[in-house]
């Protein structure tokens, strides 16, 4: 039975690179399907994606992840190996806004994505019929001032109870704590409705009205400590005129926030995201 086996890796840069990874996935008797490589000169770093399919009757999946294993410490490398049968644990975190939600339930439902989503949680109630009617898990935890360490806790629990592999945030209007964030480091994909570095924070389609800016745009990036500064995945602009109202914007935002949201997960799903620094290599 054939299977695709995926890597991702980055280390320093030096000669020879390419060549002992597919020696090694030729003497795993592998056959390449993808390979896509990138080296930062200033960084002098290598970065590297290569998909390659095998026959798992005569190819151990361990043996495999071994193999490379003595080939990253060669490298001093860090590096991840993922298999196509095997998909991405989910989580989705939403407040009321549905329309980043619908996006992912609706193209989850069409096979685009290679994940399960195993719960969905939520600081409302509101979207509870909408993950009932696609059977997901729902879990209403209200967060206040109050009890945000408890119920963060809960939340932690719940994920690591789960094995969750990537935490979506679907439009949750919470800021997660350095403790939670901690807990996920580059497991956390947010969408910011607007196109970052520009308009941080809260209401930023008020703030580009304000400024009367010619195009508004959509973030997905991975969750750090600093506010809407973690490494972009994704984004996209659409223009808009003097004529354009506030509501307007809005409008035509939330059409991007769905879209971006769902290309950032289906890059996530495909293992095709490599994080460096304050940025990503996105094959």
């Amino acid at each position: 039975m054939n299977n695709n086996a995926i890597l991702l890796l980055s280390c320093k840069d030096k000669k020879g690179l390419v060549y002992k990874i597919t020696k090694l996935i030729y003497e795993l008797n592998g056959n390449i399907i993808d390979l896509d490589e990138h080296v930062d000169p200033i960084e002098t770093m290598f970065f590297v994606r290569v998909a390659w399919s095998f026959d798992e009757n005569s190819t151990n999946k361990n043996y495999i992840k071994e193999s490379f294993s003595v080939l990253a410490e060669e490298f001093s490398a860090s590096w991840e190996m993922n298999f196509e049968d095997e998909k991405q644990n989910v989580a989705i975190f939403v407040s009321k806004y549905d329309h980043c939600l619908n996006e992912i339930l609706w193209r989850n439902k069409l096979n685009e994505f290679n994940i399960k989503i195993s719960l969905i949680i939520s600081n409302h109630t509101d979207l509870r019929t909408l993950a009932e009617n696609y059977q997901i898990p729902f879990y209403h935890l209200e967060v206040n001032q109050n009890n945000k360490n408890e119920i963060e806790q809960i939340e932690i629990n719940l994920i690591k109870g789960k094995n969750i592999d990537v935490i979506v945030l679907a439009r949750y209007m919470q800021i997660l704590s350095p403790d939670f964030v901690k807990e996920f480091p580059n497991k956390i994909i947010n969408i910011h409705h607007s196109f970052l570095p520009a308009f941080v924070g809260g209401n930023p389609y008020k703030q580009a009205y304000e400024r009367g800016v010619k195009i508004i745009g959509a973030t997905s990036h991975f969750v750090t400590n600093e506010l809407d500064e973690g490494p972009i995945i994704e984004q996209d602009i659409i223009r808009i005129s003097h004529n354009d109202s506030l509501k307007d914007l809005i409008i035509k935002g939330r059409d991007l926030e769905r879209l971006v949201l769902a290309r950032a997960l289906l890059l996530q799903s495909q293992n095709r995201i490599l994080v460096y620094g304050k940025k990503t290599i996105v094959f």
